[in-house]
């Protein structure tokens, strides 16, 4: 049975031009880059060559760059990094969508620590009540830490324009990237953040990298402790062989940006188009234009998300819930529930996040099965009847 992926914003295939640069890493020079030899400079040239390239896709200088082992370190050691920096102020701010690297982390330091958190709400379309955030800075703040980009519904926040009123009043400031690197453009000079985060695998690098952007003159201490590597910034034998193809997909991630714009929105939007005409009680969760251009989350009234996805797997498809079901929970995702998505569609709510490898051929397939497999659903529950949510 032929794959259709569209569940990119959970992880991503590794590009080929992304395995064919690490293979020889993994083999031909396996030296340590902090070895005294010129067979692990050899490694060392190569991990520098990738910190350039990933510096070159947020427009950072290398030097900002500290390779992690994924997004969620990154989160965790800004977050840690700041509050240590700040050790007599005990009021740090997210908001309530966030992924729970942030928001499991922002729990716990209120339970353990004491901590004062304000979970910052989103409106209906998932965009930030940007009011309650300003009124929520004081001089006791020591963080604010805001996702670019929903991991669920591809929401974005005006990053820019929050990192000039928090460096106004000298809070420091971290942004969660993960989901918006490679499908929209960053710039972390002209954004002002201080510290950003990133994962190799969502952009067609291999699990088990990820980057902590950490903006020149910002005080940091590091999460792991161990030798001089990344600058004494990350203690342990840098991972070369993952470092080296996260360095070449975001070489590739940065010229897919104009793809990601044109090519991948379009069949986004075809896709959207032609599911909310087919199918009645349906819609899409979060706003239509501040938002990704490669995600789709879409709510269907009456059904349960997990069984559309169990019937899409039957044909091949590959997408996500909107909702926690795949956790093991029964309940609706913190997401729609904060955006108050109405029960009825939140259970019912999937998410399709594409990528450039996609085509219109993949698209009219999940149109032709999802149609017949709501319908299916529907004739099923005992939320619909007539051609209608009862």
């Amino acid at each position: 049975m032929k794959i259709v992926y569209t569940d990119n914003n959970a992880t991503t295939r590794v590009a080929d031009e992304v395995i064919q640069e690490m293979l020889p890493y993994f083999g031909e020079f396996y030296g340590n880059p902090s070895s005294m030899h010129t067979f692990g400079d050899q490694t060392a040239k190569k991990i520098k060559e990738a910190r350039q390239r990933v510096a070159d896709l947020i427009h950072a200088d290398p030097e900002e760059v500290v390779f992690t082992s994924c997004g969620t370190e990154s989160d965790n050691s800004a977050v840690y990094s700041a509050i240590n920096a700040c050790p007599d102020k005990k009021h740090i701010i997210t908001s309530n969508v966030e992924h729970p690297a942030i928001n499991n982390l922002f729990k716990l330091l209120k339970r353990t620590r004491g901590y004062r958190v304000t979970f910052v709400p989103v409106d209906k379309k998932g965009l930030l009540n940007l009011d309650v955030l300003y009124k929520s800075l004081s001089d006791d703040t020591a963080l604010v830490s805001l996702m670019w980009a929903n991991n669920e519904t591809g929401v974005l926040f005006p990053i820019a324009e929050i990192a000039q009123k928090i460096r106004e009043k000298g809070i420091l400031f971290h942004t969660d990237a993960v989901q918006a690197a490679g499908k929209v453009p960053i710039d972390v000079r002209t954004s002002g953040v201080d510290m950003l985060s990133l994962s190799g695998h969502k952009i067609h690098a291999p699990k088990g990298v990820g980057v902590l952007y950490i903006r020149k003159g910002v005080k940091f201490s590091p999460f792991f402790i161990g030798g001089h590597q990344e600058k004494g910034r990350r203690g342990g034998t840098e991972n070369s062989v993952s470092i080296i193809g996260l360095g070449k997909a975001a070489e590739l991630a940065k010229a897919h940006l104009p793809v990601m714009d044109t090519q991948v929105r379009a069949l986004r939007d075809y896709l959207q188009n032609q599911l909310l005409e087919k199918i009645p009680s349906c819609s899409v969760n979060g706003d239509l234009e501040k938002r990704l251009p490669n995600t789709l989350s879409i709510g269907f009234d009456a059904v349960e998300g997990e069984s559309i996805l169990l019937m899409l797997d039957r044909e091949g498809i590959c997408a996500s819930s909107g909702s926690a079901c795949t956790s093991g929970s029964l309940d609706p995702s913190h997401v729609l529930m904060a955006m108050e998505v109405p029960f009825k569609s939140a259970h019912g709510s999937i998410r399709f996040s594409l990528s450039h490898y996609n085509t219109r051929e993949e698209m009219d397939h999940i149109i032709a099965a999802l149609v017949p497999v709501i319908e299916r659903l529907r004739a099923m529950s005992p939320f619909w009847k007539d051609g209608k949510v009862v």
